[in-house]
């Protein structure tokens, strides 16, 4: 378990680094029943623990009592905070249906996008109050589609959609030729995603320099960008210097690690915690603390949107605002730890 919980730090710090903790959590709202919610699944999703239903219970006492302590779809439910937490609002995006601006985002990358995490997501929570915070609000709606191979081609580049999140900024500067530098702008960073090295426990792989890779082979999944490899001043890639090693997914990698043909995984933190939870890797792989770079998660609109840069000014505005208060960092603190109090309890 020493490795998970040295990850466990790891969150911990990313919490501090991206804004300062606060006591505050999603709730003093009203909440709109869903069809297959529970008081229990409602509890676990706001608080993270079916048990605290009774908190529920006691704000709609009335309503609960009257349906024999069941809920229904559309049933309007009063979330209360616990004691000692202060309220933060839960941004609701402003929607009808002939919004002016549609973003775009898909499932599977909790704790960023997923439908299925509180508040659907950290990334998803922030877009929706940077919206909130922006000087110049729109009309706007979130779509979903988890086929994420044909967000940015074709569904933003050719405008049938406006806005899309999140995506890694390539480096622009150094590979301007890169098709998504040439066909999107990105916003600011809604947030920043430490990538790790993940090596095996007692190899003696130590990174306190870019020399300590040189020579190595690395593992990272097909589909994953590369840019930090080659950036300038590092050029691993392009003077193969460093050996690249393509997977389908994490696991395969953390595999690869464990049969000894690679020397280390590079994926982010969250990844990496996640792949080693599920695969049984705590005690077999560690995460080495000097991270291999710190990758922002954008925003996205078209160069060819005919407002693109009236919208991107829009949601960098509201970024501004939201990072400048205790909201930003109360949203960002609340996903890390559900996150990490997940890992404990998988």
């Amino acid at each position: 378990m020493r490795a998970l919980a040295q990850l466990g730090v790891m969150c911990l710090g990313f919490a501090v680094f991206a804004a300062d903790r606060a006591a505050a959590q999603n709730c003093g709202y009203t909440h709109a029943v869903s069809d297959g919610e529970t008081v229990f699944t409602i509890a676990e999703a706001i608080y993270g623990d079916p048990e605290k239903w009774t908190l529920l219970y006691y704000a709609n006492e009335d309503l609960l009592k009257a349906q024999v302590f069941q809920v229904n779809p559309g049933d309007a439910l009063e979330i209360p905070c616990p004691p000692g937490v202060e309220a933060v609002a839960k941004p609701e995006p402003i929607m009808r249906p002939d919004v002016e601006l549609a973003l775009l985002t898909g499932s599977g990358k909790a704790p960023f996008t997923d439908r299925d995490w509180p508040g659907e997501g950290m990334v998803t929570e922030l877009v929706n109050a940077a919206f909130e915070a922006t000087p110049n609000p729109v009309d706007y709606e979130i779509v979903w589609d988890d086929n994420w191979s044909r967000h940015l081609f074709p569904t933003l580049s050719d405008g049938t959609l406006d806005m899309g999140f999140p995506w890694v900024k390539p480096d622009c500067a150094g590979t301007p030729d890169h098709p998504h530098c040439v066909q999107f702008h990105f916003s600011d960073p809604v947030v920043e995603v430490l990538v790790l090295l993940f090596v095996r426990t007692g190899d003696g792989f130590a990174f306190d320099s870019d020399a300590d890779v040189v020579g190595k082979r690395l593992c990272r999944p097909e589909g994953h960008f590369t840019h930090d490899l080659d950036r300038a001043g590092r050029g691993w890639l392009t003077s193969g210097a460093v050996t690249l090693e393509r997977v389908a997914n994490a696991d395969a990698c953390f595999e690869a690690l464990m049969a000894g043909t690679v020397d280390a995984v590079s994926v982010s933190l969250f990844d990496g915690a996640d792949a080693m939870n599920r695969l049984n890797l705590s005690d077999k792989v560690r995460p080495l603390e000097r991270p291999l770079s710190v990758e922002g998660l954008h925003v996205v609109i078209s160069k060819t949107h005919w407002r693109g840069t009236a919208h991107l000014y829009r949601l960098n505005a509201g970024l501004a605002a939201l990072k400048a208060s205790e909201r930003y960092g109360q949203i960002v603190s609340k996903h890390l730890d559900l996150f990490w109090e997940r890992m404990q309890g998988s």
